[in-house]
Formats: structure tokens, C-alpha cells, sequence
């Protein structure tokens, strides 16, 4: 368990150039070719061997979350949500443990609020979604708030890391995808074999192609058509921002009038800082909101004035707002699960 900020979290280190030149390329658009380190070692100005291994100490030392795709649950047909418990302090820590161990839980945070435990579930269907949700409310013997997607206005930045120690967020839009198709059985191996990342090593695809008995060919075509269906969001690397200097870290959420919510969705979801930006439903007499903003920057200062230009925008349509900021990262493995047979 790592604290987003203080005395628990070491200084953002200064990368030297090759580190920094591979995140600031690499967090998306790894190369689909046979030796995919040998060509971006190239562009790189070094080696296969030393990039492969760059590579691996970036993930030991935590600066990577993870190397690989990035897949997109609902595009899988998979489903997910965002679910929120108050958890007395005196269980915090239990709590926090019994859903590190669930399959289902991507995501873990602690938010400054009555509501302070929030975490990502995802699963294969809408039915398991469902007794996921149930069993975190059994095992924990709390409520459990659930606030599924309702519109998406915006996901992704690419963090930018600069020469000197500083740091940015460039805006990511992916770009148009074709209509997702049936998976197969060779569909749900490659993300079987690859959610908890590529394999290091110089021919990743081809490792991937014997663990399935398919061909090397076979898998990079099927790779690419995940790709441009949008099933895959990006293949790359995912920094850790936390460790990285990003200790900013808001969840805004809104109380904006139903006929505007879409409307200013997408003009928030456009702002230079925004990394996510949702319509959720309200949990009334307790939640109000309807809409949701992952704001990001440096400090929290810089998240406090990035909501006060949201709440510029929204004045004459927002009944109230909260930022609930990150305190701690309780677990973060990204969406695992193995799609379903019949979806």
C-alpha cells in the first residue's frame, strides 16, 4: 500500500534520456513487427538488450505500472464499474485487504471523504458484475455505492516528462475505431496471455504465438484487428504518474442539470489536465452528482485551480461540487478478466 504523497513517497526521480525518451514515445504505438525491442531500440539510439532491460527496472522499480495492451472491458464485452464504500477507520485496513485479494477489483483508492474507499470492478458479464458487487458487500459487511458509466466524455492522457524533472499530461483521443467483432477462442488467449503485459524478451509475439499454438503471423494480425477495433486502447507502456510527480490526483464530481450534463461533459472532458470524464447516476438522498472528472497536476494546488476553471464552465447549470482527492493507491493492476465463451 503507497501513500499518493508525503514522507511515505520518494522524490520523482530525474530519468536519465533514455528512460525518459521511451516513456514520452512509448506509451502507446509499440511497434506490431517481429522484433518489436530491436526497431524501437533503433529509433532509440541503443540496443535490443539494454532497451528490454531498461524495461524491466523501469517495472521493478515502479516507475512502470505495467508494459503491454491496454484493453477496453466493454469493447471485450466485458463490463465494469465504479463503486464506493464509507469504511470506519478502525477497518480501513482489512478492508483495503479483503479487496486486494478479488480478482475482480483493478483499482483500489483512498479519497479524502465520507466515502473513502473507491475501486474499479471488472468482469466478464453484467451478471458477474452484479455478484461482485454482492460479495464485496457480504465479505465487508458494508454498503456498497455503485456508479456505472452512463456516457463516456473523455479517457487517456500520455504523461511528458521533461529534461529537468518536470512533467506534463499531453491530451490522448484515441482515434476512430472499426465496429468490434465476435471474439474467439483466439481472441480471449491473447488477452488471456497478455493483460498482465508483453513478455520481455525479443520476440514477445512469437512467445505469446507458441504459449497459444498459433504462428507468430497469426497473432500479429489478430493483435492488429483488437487494435483497430478498439479492444485494445494502445499497446505501451503505462508510467506511474504517482511515482513519477503527478501527486495531484482529484476525483470532481458535479451536480449539473440532466438537460446540460452532455453538453458540458464533452467541454470538460476537452481540458487540458482531465484524464477521465464520465456521467455517472446519482445514489440520492446521499450522492447528488451526475457527473465525474479525474483531474490531475503536480501538487494539489494545481488540481484546486484546474476545478475552479471546470467550475467556470458549468456556473449556470451546477448545483455543487466535491473534490475528492487521492490519499492513498490501495492496488492498481489494471482490468483483468477472461472473457466470456458466449457474450
Amino acid at each position: 500500500m503507497s501513500s499518493e504523497a508525503g514522507p511515505g513517497i520518494p522524490a520523482a526521480p530525474v530519468l536519465g534520456n533514455l528512460e525518459r525518451a521511451f516513456i514520452n514515445r512509448y506509451q502507446g504505438d509499440f511497434p506490431l513487427v517481429e522484433r518489436p525491442f530491436a526497431l524501437v531500440a533503433q529509433e532509440l539510439g541503443t540496443d535490443e538488450v539494454r532497451l528490454i532491460s531498461l524495461i524491466q527496472e523501469l517495472l521493478a522499480s515502479g516507475l512502470l505500472s505495467r508494459f503491454g495492451p491496454l484493453f477496453d472491458a466493454e469493447r471485450l464485452g466485458g463490463r465494469f464499474t465504479l463503486a464506493a464504500m464509507a469504511v470506519p477507520e478502525a477497518d480501513f485496513e482489512r478492508v483495503a485487504a479483503q479487496l486486494a485479494a478479488l480478482p475482480e477489483v483493478a483499482h483500489n483508492y483512498r479519497r479524502d471523504h465520507a466515502l473513502n474507499m473507491w475501486c474499479v470492478l471488472a468482469t466478464s458479464s453484467e451478471e458477474l458484475l452484479r455478484q461482485a458487487l454482492a460479495h464485496i458487500q457480504d465479505l465487508t459487511g458494508l454498503e456498497v455505492l455503485d456508479f456505472p458509466k452512463l456516457a463516456e466524455y473523455h479517457l487517456g492522457f500520455w504523461l511528458q516528462l521533461e529534461a529537468n524533472g518536470g512533467l506534463s499530461m499531453r491530451r490522448w483521443v484515441r482515434s476512430p475505431t472499426a465496429s468490434p467483432a465476435p471474439l474467439d477462442a483466439l481472441d480471449r488467449g491473447l488477452v488471456a496471455a497478455t493483460q498482465g503485459g508483453l513478455p520481455l524478451v525479443a520476440a514477445p509475439y512469437a512467445e505469446i504465438a507458441s504459449r497459444l499454438g498459433q504462428s507468430p503471423a497469426t497473432v500479429l494480425d489478430r493483435l492488429a484487428a483488437l487494435l483497430a477495433q478498439g479492444a485494445i486502447r494502445r499497446i505501451g507502456a503505462v508510467p506511474n504518474h504517482y511515482r513519477l510527480g503527478l501527486r495531484g490526483n482529484g476525483m470532481t464530481v458535479w451536480d449539473i442539470e440532466d438537460e446540460a450534463v452532455d453538453r458540458l461533459g464533452a467541454e470538460i472532458g476537452a481540458l487540458e489536465g482531465v484524464s477521465h470524464c464520465y456521467r455517472r447516476p446519482r445514489r440520492l438522498p446521499r450522492w447528488p452528482y451526475n457527473l465525474f472528472a479525474m483531474l490531475h497536476g503536480r501538487d494539489r494546488a494545481e488540481v484546486r485551480a484546474a476545478a475552479a476553471r471546470v467550475q467556470d464552465l458549468v456556473a449556470d447549470h451546477c448545483q455543487g461540487h466535491e473534490v475528492l482527492f487521492s490519499a492513498a493507491v490501495l492496488k492498481k493492476t489494471g482490468l483483468r478478466f477472461q472473457p466470456q465463451e458466449t457474450l
